[in-house]
């Protein structure tokens, strides 16, 4: 397999929970939580990025590698690839990002969109995605939808619910047909690093303005993204006080 480095960022402000990388879970900030799942796998690297010294010093307190990046990065993108750039690591290498807000990412996943990016030509980056069981998810606007053609290439990212079963909510606008593979986003990603340098010399989308992901620039100048089905389940970051909460549960329930 292909050597790869995670880069875990890990931003202080947040509107919602600020400073949430260094919640305590159970004795442990949660970016460490999230650093030691991404050591289960085969990484070569896990580092974490930060632009605040606080979390800089939690993680080289527990042991583990943190690069400063600037504070003013206008998306987690930016900040990406100014750490690739700190690091050292050439175009053809290959980033995974692991979002700082996941302490239960399954390491297994990790490797497989690492692997995906790997071994697909013609791609410049790799995700995943998992099947929609309810309506309620379907039309949740928070809920990234990703449509793929059959060789895994990503054709679009929406918050809207597609592809739209027009004959089946023509009748029943209330549940989803009978089969049915509409694909929630999951947003871990893997990077060549080349791809990187691209985006950020690169306007902001006219779909991603409207959209709000980020992933559609990418899109829009032309380059391909790989998508598959995640090969484990992967639980929700930490948004929310509520967030927290379940995952310190989950987490007492494991240990």
């Amino acid at each position: 397999m292909q050597p790869f480095t995670v880069i875990i960022p890990a931003r202080y402000a947040s509107s919602r929970l600020p400073g949430k990388p260094l919640a305590n879970i159970h004795g442990k900030p949660m970016v460490q939580w999230v650093y030691q799942q991404a050591q289960k796998s085969k990484a070569d690297r896990v580092v974490v990025a930060t632009d605040n010294e606080q979390i800089k010093s939690a993680v080289e307190g527990f042991g583990g590698q943190c690069i400063l990046t600037r504070e003013d990065h206008a998306s987690g993108t930016d900040r990406l690839q100014e750490s690739a750039a700190l690091l050292g690591l050439g175009d053809e290498d290959i980033v995974v990002n692991v979002q700082g807000d996941e302490p239960l990412i399954p390491p297994q996943v990790i490797d497989q969109v690492a692997h995906n990016l790997a071994s697909a030509n013609g791609f410049s980056a790799a995700t995943l995605s998992e099947k929609i069981h309810s309506f309620e998810e379907f039309v949740n606007p928070n809920a990234v939808k990703v449509v793929a053609d059959p060789s895994g290439r990503a054709l679009y990212f929406s918050r809207a619910p597609v592809p739209w079963p027009r004959d089946h909510f023509n009748k029943d606008n209330t549940s989803l047909p009978e089969p049915f593979n509409a694909q929630r986003h999951i947003g871990i990603y893997a990077y060549k690093v080349a791809l990187l340098n691209q985006f950020v010399t690169w306007q902001m989308a006219e779909l991603e303005q409207v959209e709000c992901l980020e992933q559609l620039r990418i899109l829009a100048n032309g380059k391909q993204i790989h998508v598959a089905q995640a090969m484990a389940a992967v639980p929700g970051g930490v948004d929310t006080a509520e967030d927290l909460a379940a995952v310190r549960k989950l987490i007492e329930q494991q240990e």
